[in-house]
């Protein structure tokens, strides 16, 4: 400093002085700064999708909603921004690298999370997701630390359990939906007692395989599986076409024996009456009813006949049809 009061630097063999700055500037200077810390600290806004979670001294004070709002500022209070509208999303098994249209899939360094032992001591490779958003802001901040670790730790403890008590054939194929409904409620369950203030939405089964080491032979079973199934399908397809449409042709041809035997029967009694009412009036005139029955044979017979021709040597005229020999000069 020179004896003007100025603060001097040597620089290079060179001497520089510096311009002296008074106390009221100094003290302007740091009523901006303070001016601007407060505000920052007093100001805060609260996104749409969020609630402010106000506390005092490290305790919970209040929650606020959506809007600009007013706090204790220099620390007083804090501030904690959960987002209440949102739903949030676990992956086991594999990681989303780059989300998007050409989504990237990490599945590699996962085998700890996805690996697991099926009730009838198969092992699968599961993977899949847990979606969840923030029910009670306040309980998800306070009540539990690290949050997301035990809703992890949660999720892979209910379908470890849920996975173990199935096949392998339930957990690869037809029993995912159902697994996945168990882990949801489980998982639901447990968090409920913890107070942790998370609503689980969904939980859902993504990709199951068997190891790599075994995938071959499973695949082999499970197109022979779909050989058989496939076979079953057809098998009742066909039977569903031949069985209905024979019984069909058995109820035809009952019906037409049936059918048949009732006209059997009644041209039998008819033929019957008939032939006793002929007997009867054969009773009652002889003569007269076996020309009737005569000439009705011979006006059914002689029409079918294409040609006729009647001979008899001894007979000359008239042929004696009706058992009438001709007289001489003429009948009269």
């Amino acid at each position: 400093m020179d004896s003007r009061g100025r603060n001097s630097v040597v620089l290079g063999g060179e001497e520089f002085h510096m311009p002296a700055i008074s106390k009221r500037t100094i003290g302007f200077v740091v009523i901006i700064v303070v001016g601007l810390i407060f505000l920052v600290t007093t100001f805060y806004k609260v996104g749409a999708d969020e609630v402010g979670i106000i506390r005092r001294f490290g305790r919970y004070s209040r929650t606020t909603q959506p809007g600009l709002h007013l706090k204790w500022p220099f620390g007083i209070e804090t501030l904690k921004k959960p987002k209440v509208k949102r739903n949030f999303t676990q992956e086991f098994g594999f990681r989303t690298v780059k989300p998007g249209v050409l989504t990237q899939i990490r599945k590699t360094g996962y085998a700890d999370e996805s690996l697991m032992l099926t009730g009838d001591l198969n092992v699968g490779v599961v993977e899949w997701i847990v979606q969840y958003k923030i029910e009670d802001p306040k309980a998800y901040l306070f009540n539990v630390r690290e949050a997301e670790e035990t809703i992890r730790d949660i999720a892979e403890v209910a379908m470890r359990l849920s996975v173990g008590d199935g096949s392998v054939d339930e957990v690869l194929t037809f029993g995912k939906m159902d697994i996945a409904e168990e882990v949801r409620e489980r998982l639901q369950a447990v968090l409920d007692a913890y107070e942790l203030g998370i609503q689980i939405i969904l939980v859902a089964l993504q990709d199951v395989n068997p190891p790599d080491k075994v995938k071959p032979a499973f695949d082999e079973v499970n197109s022979a599986m779909q050989d058989k199934d496939k076979l079953i399908q057809e098998a009742r397809r066909e039977y569903n076409e031949v069985v209905p449409r024979a019984s069909g042709e058995a109820e035809k041809m009952i019906k037409e024996a049936e059918g048949y035997a009732v006209e059997r029967v009644n041209t039998a009694r008819g033929d019957a009456q008939k032939f006793m009412a002929l007997w009867r009036e054969y009773r009652n005139a002889k003569d007269v009813t076996k020309r009737r029955l005569y000439l009705e044979t011979i006006q059914e017979v002689i029409p079918r006949l294409e040609k006729k021709y009647i001979i008899d040597d001894g007979v000359k005229g008239l042929m004696p049809l009706l058992g009438i020999t001709p007289q001489a000069g003429g009948a009269k």
